[in-house]
């Protein structure tokens, strides 16, 4: 079993990474706000998990240990296969699911691109018991909380520590419009610009 992998990013696109471990390259199925963090060319640590199918072996990796626990928790759910489980982990940070599971919310995940209204409710009632949630935020910063924690996740995945990155995602919140704080792919790339290249590459090597 492959459970983590650290090394130079190949190629970044859509919604996998492909990683150079050892002259090897690895090809990992991640979140497209991972995917879009990562740089060709930098280092890069995720925490994997292989699907073994039948007629086939895929790589998911997640920035945060968190992330793949969940992603453990959604495929063991009767239907929900690893690229819904993935769906969920795209538009939603783990406390988020938490919070949703606790509350028995399954709207939240009906919302997520092929998951229906028995599968989401199965969800809720599947990981009953199985996810603990922390006190929620208050509710106008339960959407925008949730971003920036799946945002900070993904920085510091990347490198960065977690003071630096928490600063920048909470001016880059400050300097965004409603719209572009509520995406996590959004306020990532407005992040990572206030943080720059430079500064990347540093922490990177």
């Amino acid at each position: 079993m492959i459970s983590s992998l650290r090394g130079r990013v190949l190629t970044a696109a859509g919604s996998s990474v492909v990683i150079e471990v050892g002259g090897v390259g690895f090809h990992v199925n991640t979140t497209p706000a991972l995917a879009l963090a990562s740089r060709e060319g930098h280092e890069l640590a995720v925490h994997t998990t292989l699907v073994v199918r039948e007629d086939s072996l895929t790589l998911f990796g997640f920035a945060s240990r968190a992330e793949l626990d969940v992603f453990d928790l959604l495929i063991g759910v009767t239907g929900v296969g690893p690229k819904s489980a993935l769906g969920v982990l795209s538009a939603l940070s783990p406390e988020q699911v938490a919070l949703a599971v606790q509350h028995d919310d399954d709207a939240v995940f009906r919302k997520v691109s092929g998951i229906g209204p028995k599968t989401a409710k199965l969800i809720t009632v599947s990981l009953a018991g199985k996810l603990v949630a922390t006190a929620p935020p208050a509710a106008s910063t339960v959407v925008t909380g949730g971003v920036a924690e799946s945002v900070l996740t993904a920085l510091t995945g990347l490198g960065w520590s977690e003071r630096v990155a928490a600063e920048a995602v909470e001016e880059t919140i400050g300097a965004a419009s409603d719209t572009e704080a509520a995406s996590v792919p959004t306020l990532l790339r407005l992040t990572l610009s206030r943080l720059g290249p430079a500064q990347h590459s540093g922490r990177s090597r």
